[in-house]
Formats: structure tokens, sequence, C-alpha cells
């Protein structure tokens, strides 16, 4: 080989180690590029997911938006907001005041010891009864499986004084009633699970149309809000109220629990 064609050889060579070092960079450019860009599409996509998670968590929920629905007032109610809810013989001189919280397990208590006591008085007409809902356990415990229920009593309502408390004794039996904690009452599907025990609801396609489509949830926050403002000085459930004091039982603090406490202390009311 001669000396022209080795150097010309070699400069060959050169340039092919020239372009193929050029191609390499022109190569490691490019990925960097795309790294950058995927890093500034991440964050950018870290950046819009929290901006839309911190909009979805400052989002009203929906009981704060049902503030602002309109209030239907279920039949069988009176008062400015439909909250004043009184059962019983016209004839009956006294109005007993039961407050009750739907997810209380002590009022649960109450209606499966106490409730047919309190509904044979009312079918013989000895007093007659006022309910008064709260529903600040869903506050207490998370949830809003009070408030849920209670907008479905207010369909129950709606159909009948009867059905109503038909209904509040399902939903406060023990085969039906869960834990304060078991948020239970906010699935519409298990409220009407516990209405085909009460005949009249069964067959009311008005009722079970109320409970999906939320029709007295408004309702429900409007009976909340007589709780928190009742006059009788009731912060917890159960509580009874007859002439404006609250019966006690044996231990003298709490609601009585038995019929025997409970006939003792309403008899004393009605005689005073």
């Amino acid at each position: 080989m001669s000396k022209r064609n080795s150097q010309a050889s070699k400069q060959a060579a050169r340039e092919r180690i020239r372009a193929q070092q050029e191609a390499e960079r022109r190569r490691e450019k490019r990925k960097r590029s795309i790294i950058v860009g995927t890093s500034i599409v991440g964050v950018l996509a870290i950046a819009g997911g929290i901006s839309y998670a911190v909009v979805q968590g400052n989002k009203p929920g929906y009981w704060e938006e049902a503030k602002d629905q309109k209030l239907v007032k279920p039949a069988n109610t009176t008062g400015k907001e439909g909250t004043t809810v009184v059962i019983g013989k016209a004839s009956a001189k006294k109005t007993l005041k039961v407050y009750e919280d739907p997810r209380c397990p002590i009022c649960a208590s109450f209606e499966q010891a106490v409730g047919p006591t309190v509904e044979k008085d009312l079918k013989d007409g000895k007093y007659k009864l006022q309910f008064v809902g709260a529903t600040f356990l869903d506050r207490n415990f998370q949830g809003e499986g009070s408030r849920n229920a209670m907008s479905a009593l207010g369909a129950a309502l709606n159909v009948s004084p009867d059905a109503f408390l038909a209904y509040k004794k399902a939903l406060y039996s023990a085969d039906n009633h869960p834990a304060e904690s078991d948020d239970k009452f906010k699935d519409d599907a298990y409220l009407l699970k516990i209405a085909n025990e009460v005949p009249e609801l069964k067959k009311s396609a008005a009722f079970k149309k109320a409970v999906k489509d939320g029709t007295y949830d408004r309702w429900a926050l409007a009976m909340s809000d007589a709780f928190s403002a009742n006059k009788d000085d009731v912060g917890g459930t159960p509580a009874l109220v007859m002439n404006g004091k609250q019966l006690k039982g044996a231990d003298g603090r709490n609601a009585p629990m038995t019929p025997e406490d409970f006939n003792k202390a309403v008899d004393k009311e009605l005689k005073a």
C-alpha cells in the first residue's frame, strides 16, 4: 500500500469516527431532551394532581350543598320548616317529647325496651308524642347515616304517622340497628331493605322514590337544626321531656330505660 493510500485510509477512518461521535452526541442530546421533557410533564402532572386534590378537598360535600336545596316538608308536620312532628290522639292533654339520633345505640336500646309501652300509651291516648330528630353522631363518628336515615324517616312520615312509627321501630330493632361507629344507614339500599318490613312502605313507590332522590334531605338538616336549638336543655340522646322537664330513670341522670322506670316518670308528670 502506498503512503498516499495509507494517509487516505487514516483520514477516512478519522472521518468515520467523528461522524460516529457526532451521531452519538446527537442521540445523547435527544435522550436528555426527552428526560427533561418527561420530568417537566411529570412535575406538571403532579402539580396539577395536587391542585385538583386541593380543589376537590375544598369543594363542599353533598350535605353542605343540601343546605341550598329547596325545603320539602313531609306531610303530617307543622311549623315553618316542618320540624314539629306530633303524633297521637288530639284528645290527649299532654305531650311527651322524644329526642333521638338514628345512629344512637342507646336510643335503639330504649326503643327495644320501652317502645312497646310508648306504642300502647299512644293508642290509649295517654299522651301525644313529639319527635325531635338529632344527627350529631354523624359529626362525632364521621359519616352521614344519621342524616340519611332522618331523610328516610321524613319520607315515611309523608306516607303516614303510623308508617313513620313503624319504620322508626324497624330502624332501631336489634336485627337492623348498626353500631354507632358503623355508618350503615348512609346506604339507601339498606334503608329501603329495612322499609320492606313495613307493609305500608313496602308498597309505596312514592316512599322509595323519595329515599332514592333525597327529597327530604334538606328537611333532615332542618330537623337537626331544631334539635341543636332546642329549649329543653337536651344535648344528647335519648332524652324524654314532659311539662318542660327531662324525665330521668332510677339513676337520676339518664332517660328511663325500663318500662317500670318509664311509667313511673311519665305518670308523675301526667299528674302534675
